[in-house]
């Protein structure tokens, strides 16, 4: 039979690990799907920050920069400025 594979009353020993659980997978489906949710509230939380910041004269380019750097050691900040001043020397920037 081609549908062995789904015939819940072989018991195959470990195979039977790999059963699928119809309410099982819902429940990873729906906890994924509320996360995906979450994570859009708070993207769209995110913009309006950077829209009130931009509304009150902050950049918002140079903001997510300085959030970018703060979450880099300080020596690895000390050693891209360091390339970034080489490479702009090279440049005769």
């Amino acid at each position: 039979m081609a549908d062995d594979a789904f015939d819940d009353t072989q018991d195959d020993g470990p195979r039977d690990v790999h059963r699928v659980t119809a309410a099982e997978l819902r429940q990873f489906i729906e906890r994924y799907e509320r996360l995906e949710a979450e994570k859009k509230d708070i993207a769209d939380q995110q913009k309006e920050v950077m829209a009130e910041a931009k509304g009150r004269g902050y950049d918002p380019k140079i903001m997510r920069k300085l959030i970018a750097l703060r979450k880099k050691d300080p020596q690895e900040i000390s050693e891209e400025e360091s390339i970034l001043d080489l490479y702009k020397d090279a440049l005769g920037m």
